[in-house]
């Protein structure tokens, strides 16, 4: 695994051990800057970025190469939060980044950081935590009126978006589809 764009293209990033933490492959995420780039006037130049089952911290790490101002990475898993930790030192991004602790799906109140302009959701396929995510980050305010999220899930799954997000348009890459959806 890599960084595939920016400041920080090539930098080599740490990967899971274990199959409990399935990473964005590098084609897939290249892929997903690319729509980002050039279908939403890029939206990573000075975003706050939330990275929600971040896993490797990948995404996130990927958006602060292309011009975001701070990525916050929300993992529960140990093994993710040490990989995260192990990827931001050896980007030497600590100062603009934050690693919760917490549970994507019951984030409570934002309170005391400020809204996300951007947001990826990495979530385990098939179980509907991307859905109870999104619903959580709308319900607690995490999201900053008019914010991009990008929802990765298995392409055969039929997505319940909720109630506050409109679809801008949905792609698919292989067996995963991405959903690019707008905070309403």
């Amino acid at each position: 695994m890599r960084i595939v764009g920016g400041k920080y293209r090539g930098r080599s990033l740490l990967g899971p051990k274990s199959d409990a933490i399935r990473p964005t492959s590098d084609r897939l995420r290249e892929s997903l800057f690319n729509v980002l780039v050039h279908g939403y006037g890029d939206p990573c130049d000075g975003a706050r970025v939330m990275d929600l089952f971040a896993g490797t911290g990948a995404l996130g790490l990927e958006a602060l190469s292309r011009g975001a101002a701070y990525a916050a990475f929300v993992d529960q898993s140990a093994e993710a939060r040490g990989l995260i930790r192990g990827n931001v030192d050896a980007v030497g991004l600590a100062g603009v980044t934050g690693l919760l602790k917490r549970d994507a799906t019951k984030l409570g109140p934002l309170a005391p950081f400020e809204p996300f302009t951007l947001a990826f959701c990495d979530p385990p396929y098939r179980k509907g935590l991307g859905e109870r995510a999104l619903a959580s980050a709308r319900d607690g305010g995490w999201l900053a009126p008019d914010a991009l999220v990008v929802l990765e899930e298995a392409g055969d799954v039929a997505v319940a978006v909720p109630e506050g997000f409109v679809t801008e348009e949905r792609r698919e890459a292989g067996e995963t589809q991405l959903l690019f959806l707008r905070r309403a």
